[in-house]
């Protein structure tokens, strides 16, 4: 599987359609096709996955044990809003409007590829979010990546 790369800065016209950047759009052969799925972010952010992402989450998600109520909480909250997207003939998609008032977005957008999936972050957010950059980024590195992990051999 490819992973998305880039960030892209957009705006959203005033019925809530946005233009996905070329440099984007050719990145998701399938979305004409398959469609996409967007939904809420762990932070106040939406996400954007391909439809066959999205059905392996849900795929993961069904084989929890929905008899246990933190379990179902998680399930309600994570998949709550979350929404198919297509692409109209301009390549513009609607974005709902309940998900971008749960992710503060008016007009400016910022497209944030990790992975396997697509951030959609309010432009003044997300350059928030990056201002809070930790002083010294190796370190962090080596919390997250360094320590008691090797590396494979190629």
């Amino acid at each position: 599987m490819s992973h998305f790369l880039g960030e892209f800065d957009c705006k959203l016209d005033s019925k809530g359609r946005m233009m996905i950047p070329s440099g984007l759009k050719k990145q998701l052969p399938e979305a004409e096709k398959e469609g996409l799925v967007i939904n809420r972010g762990f932070e106040k952010h939406l996400v954007i996955y391909t439809r066959k992402e999205w059905d392996k989450i849900v795929d993961d998600l069904s084989k929890l044990n929905q008899y246990e109520k933190r379990t179902r909480e998680f399930i309600r909250y994570f998949t709550r809003g979350a929404s198919e997207l297509t692409l109209d003939a301009s390549g513009r998609v609607l974005l709902p409007k309940a998900l971008l008032e749960y992710g503060g977005i008016n007009a400016d957008v910022v497209l944030a590829c990790q992975f396997n999936k697509i951030e959609v972050w309010a432009k003044d957010a997300y350059e928030s979010q990056m201002d809070n950059e930790p002083d010294n980024f190796a370190n962090l590195a080596e919390e997250v990546m360094g320590k008691g992990r090797r590396r494979e051999d190629e």
